[in-house]
């Protein structure tokens, strides 16, 4: 009877565990909808310097309360060179800060019955959820979240056995925990490195810092680290040190077949939270007995959080949720105070870790990177934003390439054909990247303006491949036309390097105004320029064919003919572009 009592206890843990981890994910997914777009803009565009990235990690981390699912999105943004490594180190600093949220949420529950508000807020949430539109049902979306996490919470307080008080039935129970807790704490100064190490295992099983922080807290607040409060709280900050090590696996995992950038990436977490840990640990027992004492500063109404059949006779426990809280965010606070000065260090440590021995190497790429516990599609879509750029700017460097090429028929340039084959063989590369990591985002629940927005970024990754192929076309039907030595006579070389020049200025055009709104005078302007390359496309193939008929080079005006026709499908491509722009923009 004994073991299926502490079976069941057992599984309404893990239940309790689990209600607080899926009401996490829905809470976090919903923001993300609700919030998407200037979460992606935060992360895409303030993180400038490191105050900046900081506060963007704080924020982010704040909102979606897991700092895994923004370490991990770092990892992913760091792989596709959205973000420097400098940026990177900034915004896992401010995570850090951001998850400590978790614990004062947990320190707070404990003040008032959860049963009371989680209910009514899955009740607010649910009709925004069923009727509401879009954004409203995102809203409703994160409510019932909430109150899912908050009853996870509740029950997770209630199934971890209550050892304070001696209850026959967990007398058992109660003698095994403690003598394992004063068998780990008989070592000293050692105990704390075995607490911690503790901290790293349980958040590497339950792959989540705020659930590992739940855990521990709750624990503490039961008496499974002994009836004294301040002995009770130095076991629970050991704790919380090895939760912050622990952390950063989930990081180091996602950077697994990544590029360099991802992996610096995800080291930097690690170094930084290592770095951390080692000097709180020298300072663990006056940074420790400091923070108790600042308890006494705040009102009793403030720091005890009343529990339920607390034992009497007992230290008062309640007290340690709020000093492992107020720990936390001091940790962390000092750890980026003192460490905010070094990120070029730690930057530079990272680098010699992973070392870069091949330039290539670094090239971003796009790979889908989540984690199970959060999903990112709606961040995730700014990813992919940043790959379709840096491929439109392979078509930029690639018809200016081919200029180059035409303009000098008497030289060498296999080196710069070989260069722009590179071009043409990355921007197939992307396409299949970009395809299939649009598909994966498009795959999850992620709205209907953004499915829209995922469908119009697949065409216009569409276009610039098949436009830069174009352009590789046309390099081919050049090196051809050089090593049969046919020469266009000069007149006919200028509209030709004319109607290079009108082409290359319609993609760059585009290249600005993508993925970036397009309004009703650049709209205008587009399609003029289009109209001008179909005019001039005619004009220059009717005199082709006026030659041609007058005893001209077949061969020579027919390479002409096909110069023209690919730089009007290339203009055809640009205009498609610009007019998926303004859909997009619309939208």
């Amino acid at each position: 009877m004994t073991i299926w009592n502490s079976l069941l206890t057992l599984l309404s843990i893990l239940g309790s565990l689990g209600i607080f981890l899926y009401g996490m994910k829905i809470m976090s997914e919903g923001i993300q909808k609700a919030a998407g777009n200037g979460l992606r803009h935060a992360l895409a565009t303030m993180t400038h310097n490191r105050l900046s990235s900081v506060f963007t990690g704080f924020f982010t981390t704040s909102l979606v309360q897991s700092s895994s699912a923004t370490t991990v999105l770092v990892v992913s943004f760091a792989n596709a060179g959205l973000l420097t490594l400098t940026a990177s180190i900034g915004v896992i600093m401010g995570a850090n800060l951001g998850t400590t949220i978790t614990a004062w949420l947990i320190a707070w529950i404990g003040k008032f019955s959860i049963a009371k508000i989680a209910l009514p807020i899955i009740g607010i949430g649910l009709p925004m959820f069923f009727i509401g539109k879009e954004k409203i049902k995102a809203y409703g979306e994160s409510l019932i979240g909430f109150g899912l996490l908050f009853t996870g919470l509740s029950y997770l307080k209630k199934s971890v056995p209550d050892l304070k008080g001696g209850v026959k039935e967990n007398e058992a129970l109660q003698q095994s925990i403690q003598d394992i807790i004063e068998v780990l704490n008989g070592f000293g100064y050692g105990s704390i490195v075995l607490f911690l190490i503790a901290g790293i295992i349980l958040t590497l099983i339950v792959q989540s810092s705020s659930a590992a922080m739940a855990i521990t807290i709750t624990c503490a607040w039961n008496g499974w680290f002994g009836a004294d409060p301040y002995e009770a709280f130095k076991i629970s900050a050991a704790v919380v040190l090895g939760e912050n090590i622990g952390t950063t696996v989930t990081a180091w995992l996602a950077s697994i077949g990544t590029n360099v950038n991802a992996k610096r990436a995800a080291r930097a977490h690690f170094v930084f939270n290592v770095i951390g840990t080692i000097w709180a640990l020298v300072l663990f027992i006056p940074m420790t007995t400091m923070i108790w004492g600042l308890t006494d500063l705040f009102p009793q109404e403030v720091v005890e959080v009343k529990i339920a059949n607390a034992g009497d006779g007992v230290g008062n426990l309640a007290i340690v949720a709020f000093a492992v809280a107020l720990f936390h965010t001091t940790f962390n606070l000092l750890n980026i105070l003192l460490l905010l000065w070094f990120v070029p260090q730690i930057a530079n440590i990272v680098r010699s870790w992973v070392k870069n021995p091949k330039e290539q190497d670094s090239q971003p790429h796009l790979r889908y990177i989540s984690q199970n516990l959060v999903d990112l599609g709606e961040l995730n879509i700014a990813e992919a934003e940043n790959a379709i750029r840096n491929m439109s700017q392979l078509g930029v460097d690639m018809i200016n390439g081919f200029i180059d090429v035409l303009e000098h028929p008497s030289d060498d340039m296999s080196k710069q054909v070989s260069a722009l084959k590179k071009i043409e063989d990355e921007s197939d590369l992307m396409l299949q990247e970009i395809t299939e990591y649009l598909v994966r985002c498009s795959s999850k629940d992620i709205g209907p303006q953004n499915a829209a927005k995922i469908a119009g970024m697949l065409r216009i990754t569409q276009e610039i491949e098949e436009y830069i192929d174009c352009i590789y076309r046309l390099v081919k039907l050049n090196e051809r036309r050089y090593k049969k030595d046919r020469q266009f006579p000069p007149e006919q070389q200028e509209t030709i390097r004319e109607y290079a020049g009108n082409t290359a200025r319609f993609i760059e055009f585009a290249h600005k105004h993508l993925l970036a709104g397009v309004s009703d005078s650049a709209l205008s302007k587009a399609e003029a320029m289009e109209n001008t390359s179909d005019a001039m496309r005619k004009k220059l193939n009717r005199s082709a064919m006026e030659r041609m008929a007058d005893d001209g080079d077949v061969k020579l005006e027919m390479i002409n003919i096909n110069i023209n026709n690919h730089f009007e499908a290339i203009s055809n491509h640009a205009l498609n572009i610009v007019q998926t722009d303004r859909v997009l923009g619309e939208s």
